[in-house]
């Protein structure tokens, strides 16, 4: 297989987990003109958040605003912060992203890179976000509640939001599509799915698309395997009709 140069390389939730961060690292071996796209929730829940925040940073690798680097700068830099909002982001992995500062102090300079972090990134023919967007709003209209928390509204569209450009987004595992197992993507309606659930025990797995060759590189947190595949291979195409089911029978 003859590899493009120049490669177009989008990384899922890493959730804390460094060392496998790094290891996944080695196996795409990025080049120096390589572009490399992180999409958010770099932390919490894993053991070593402020290691990938420094190595995300240090490196000057783009990357998005996740849920999980919403609400810790809500909790951190906001005002009139509930207990409720503050219990929730604890419970939801902030207390592994506190751990993993020395003296639970997460520096001013982190926060304020974390900060710069945008919704979304436009490359064209592919549009990085965290999450998805409200499929009933314009692209200015999308606020961070929709790029880095919606999720069955987004993914259960018939139609593609863009006719010119693939949606990449991270924030919900992949396995909790129907018919999708650990370690596949999902594929809806103009959207592709690469959040593997790096954290979870049910998968382990960490992903990055390399867009340019379409190819999979994964590498598993739990026992450090790690592999490599055609994105043809790896994708499961998710029916827009079986969200809208899903979506129903949560309501009910």
């Amino acid at each position: 297989m003859i590899k493009t140069s120049q490669r177009r390389i989008v990384i899922g939730d890493v959730h804390g987990h460094y060392e496998g961060l790094m290891t996944l690292m080695e196996a795409i071996a990025p080049a120096a003109d390589d572009q490399v796209y992180f999409l958010g929730d770099l932390i919490d829940r894993g053991p070593q958040s402020s290691k990938v925040v420094n190595f995300v940073k240090d490196n000057n690798y783009a990357c998005l605003l996740g849920n999980h680097e919403q609400m810790l700068l809500k909790i951190l830099t906001g005002e009139n912060i509930s207990t409720p909002a503050m219990q929730a982001w604890l419970y939801g992995g902030g207390q592994a992203t506190i751990a993993s500062y020395e003296d639970a102090n997460i520096p001013d300079e982190h926060l304020d890179w974390l900060k710069t972090l945008p919704l979304y990134i436009d490359l064209g023919d592919i549009w990085l976000t965290h999450a998805g967007v409200d499929p009933e709003l314009s692209i200015f209209e999308q606020t961070a509640e929709q790029c880095c928390w919606i999720r069955d509204e987004f993914h259960g569209i018939e139609q593609p939001y863009f006719c010119d450009k693939l949606i990449i987004i991270g924030h919900t595992i992949t396995f909790t599509f129907p018919g999708v197992s650990p370690g596949q993507l999902a594929q809806g309606q103009g959207w592709l799915d690469i959040d593997t659930g790096a954290y979870h025990p049910r998968s382990g797995w960490l992903t990055a698309l390399d867009a340019t060759n379409n190819l999979i590189h994964q590498v598993n947190i739990f026992n450090n395997s790690i592999r490599t595949l055609p994105l043809a291979e790896a994708v499961v195409q998710v029916e827009p009709s079986k969200i809208a089911a899903r979506r129903s029978k949560q309501r009910a």
